[in-house]
């Protein structure tokens, strides 16, 4: 079996069972939310993946409906453009009091369960930028979108965004060309550890 395969069958398996198992929870967050604030409970915006392919990726909404982006714009700019050291808007005006815990634990990524069944998503590999972060990256920086996009990689288990972008490129590029299945694996099991130390959450 080659990588590709393995990694696929890894990722259909682990995400069905993650799917199913947590359904009391997904419902009980969905909840929650609707409580909190008005809205839906689902987010979705255009990302881009593998070989820069836009598709639609989902989150737990963790924001205001309402709330303009126009802040996380100009930070994401900003933090390309290496005016700011790490990856993260900390103290987010836009976020809800459900969604600040649901992101300090990283539950708002869950959804994306379903875009890894999708095929647009693996487990691990490269978070996939937003369509305006997308625009900002000049050709290096296209090169970590080389694979399927993940819900954890190597820099979230080393950094959590707690790292420059150039940093953030050269540790994405690094795993592009270390990838294989026992280091997708051991990424996987350091997922859980570095979600529960919170270092680096919004």
């Amino acid at each position: 079996m080659t990588y590709k395969s393995a990694k696929r069958a890894v990722d259909l398996g682990l995400a069905l069972s993650l799917l199913l198992a947590g359904l009391p929870l997904w419902l009980l967050i969905a909840t929650l939310i609707k409580l909190d604030s008005p809205g839906p409970v689902l987010y979705s915006a255009v990302v881009h993946g593998r070989d820069c392919r836009p598709f639609r990726y989902y989150k737990f909404r963790t924001m205001r409906a309402s709330a303009p982006k126009g802040l996380h714009v100009a930070f994401i700019a900003s933090y390309i453009q290496g005016r700011c050291p790490q990856g993260k808007l900390l103290d987010d005006p836009r976020l809800t009091r459900v969604g600040r815990l649901l992101r300090v634990w990283s539950l708002d990524e869950f959804p994306q369960l379903l875009n890894v069944l999708r095929g647009d998503m693996s487990l691990v590999g490269p978070r996939p930028p937003l369509t305006y972060e997308f625009q900002q990256y000049d050709t290096r920086a296209k090169r970590r979108l080389a694979v399927r996009p993940g819900i954890t990689g190597l820099q979230q288990v080393t950094s959590r965004g707690c790292s420059t972008f150039r940093r953030l490129v050269a540790t994405d590029l690094l795993y592009i060309q270390r990838q294989s299945l026992a280091l997708d694996l051991v990424i996987l099991a350091r997922t859980i550890p570095a979600v529960l130390s919170r270092r680096g959450a919004a």
